[in-house]
């Protein structure tokens, strides 16, 4: 008899996307971040506070080269700091009011594989800082305006390389984990078997993602604040409508009798949503 680790898929399947999801999903992200405004707040201006601290030691001991490097390094890092994030969604999901409490109880059920994970994206994140560094040795900006773009074209076309690998492995497994009982490795090829299946409409997401990045950081840090929780709280909804992970057991469902323990009816009806809204297809 096959145990029931063993019967479940490498990786979770995914719903076809049309190529206008994101602006749904950051629709549904906003509503959410006023929806749990107090929590989403303090994480926002902790991100802010280590942005901004990130920001004056990198220009204290390094040059303008390490000061992009470290700011463009968000794309890579802000997926882990977004992880309590998809905690709230996921409570406003169920129908329960966020609180800090339950956002880092859910977080800390996941912290193994998400320190597995940030270990991968610390390794990435500090050899494009290291890349960004040799870009600037190669393409000095000292000559002029044409030294500057060319300086600036390569560093965005090397930053693209390493950004298209982060985020086709965390587009989708870091809610993941912090919604089911799966492993970081399936979580990773869930996420990157999402993104090339609808490889249109997570471009459009990718392309939004940088977007609403940059006018966090052009509003001198402080826009991250607002910036990286409503782009927590679409990932979420980007997950969730995208996967299908209802093979793996849930990692904080709703508990009956205050035992603790998961509701059959509760994992039954959930089961349930999930088949329905594959029948009918993406709204």
């Amino acid at each position: 008899m096959k145990s029931p680790a063993a019967a479940l898929p490498l990786a979770a399947p995914c719903r076809s996307l049309q190529a206008g999801a994101a602006l749904r999903w950051l629709r549904l992200g906003w509503r959410d971040l006023r929806a749990g405004l107090r929590v989403s707040g303090l994480y926002g201006a902790v991100i802010a506070l280590l942005s901004a601290g990130t920001t004056l030691l990198a220009w204290k001991f390094g040059s303008t080269a390490l000061v992009l490097a470290m700011l463009s390094g968000f794309v890579f890092l802000a997926p882990l700091l977004a992880t309590g994030l998809y905690s709230v969604s996921r409570q406003l999901h169920r129908n329960e009011r966020p609180t800090l409490r339950q956002t880092l109880v859910r977080m800390r059920s996941a912290l193994g594989n998400a320190l597995v994970f940030a270990l991968v994206l610390i390794v990435i994140f500090l050899v494009w800082v290291r890349a960004a560094v040799m870009v600037h040795v190669f393409f000095p900006t000292s000559g002029g305006l044409g030294q500057w773009l060319t300086f600036l074209s390569v560093g965005s076309a090397v930053g693209a390389i390493f950004a298209a690998v982060t985020f086709a492995a965390s587009a989708f497994s870091l809610p993941m984990i912090v919604d089911r009982e799966v492993d970081m490795i399936t979580a990773c090829i869930t996420s990157v078997h999402a993104v090339l299946r609808n490889r249109l409409a997570l471009a459009v997401w990718a392309i939004a993602i940088v977007v609403l990045t940059v006018i966090g950081i052009a509003a001198a840090g402080v826009g991250l604040a607002i910036v990286i929780p409503w782009l927590g709280h679409a990932t979420w909804h980007a997950y969730s409508e995208t996967i299908d992970a209802t093979a793996w057991p849930p990692t904080g469902p709703a508990v009956s009798g205050g035992t603790g323990r998961p509701s059959p009816q509760s994992n039954q009806e959930e089961r349930g949503a999930t088949r329905a809204d594959t029948e009918r297809g993406i709204r």
